[in-house]
């Protein structure tokens, strides 16, 4: 599994902000608490990272991925009850804009949950 080691040590992290700072704040809290932790673990992180999406080399949206951390992982980060299939189409939409490979949606609910998506999907056999 690509960079399995370091979105173990994210995810790691985030049941680490969690346990901490428990269920309720809004998404922000958790993501500067996130970086925070992330850095205490020596790792780069950046947040807010500004995408462009291009359509015929021209650019017809801009977003902001959460956090990469190590310029080889993106993390999605939100504070919902339920995470829905629109949130991790939006970090998968976020590889292909960036070229980054993996991605880890995280949500800061009633309790920690994670989803790791990848860019292309890679058959077990190939």
């Amino acid at each position: 599994m690509l960079h399995q080691e370091l979105t173990k040590t994210i995810i790691g992290c985030a049941y680490t902000v969690h346990n901490t700072l428990g269920a309720g704040f809004l998404e922000k809290v958790y993501e500067q608490a996130l970086m925070l932790e992330l850095k205490a673990s020596g790792l780069v992180v950046e947040s807010q990272v500004p995408l462009s999406v291009t359509y015929r080399d021209h650019i017809v949206g801009e977003y902001y991925a959460d956090l990469i951390v190590e310029d080889k992982v993106i993390c999605e980060l939100k504070a919902v009850d339920v995470l829905k299939k629109a949130h991790e189409v939006q970090l998968v939409n976020y590889l292909v804009a960036t070229g980054i490979d993996v991605g880890v949606l995280i949500n800061f609910g009633d309790s920690v949950t994670v989803k790791r998506k990848y860019r292309e999907y890679k058959n077990k056999s190939d």
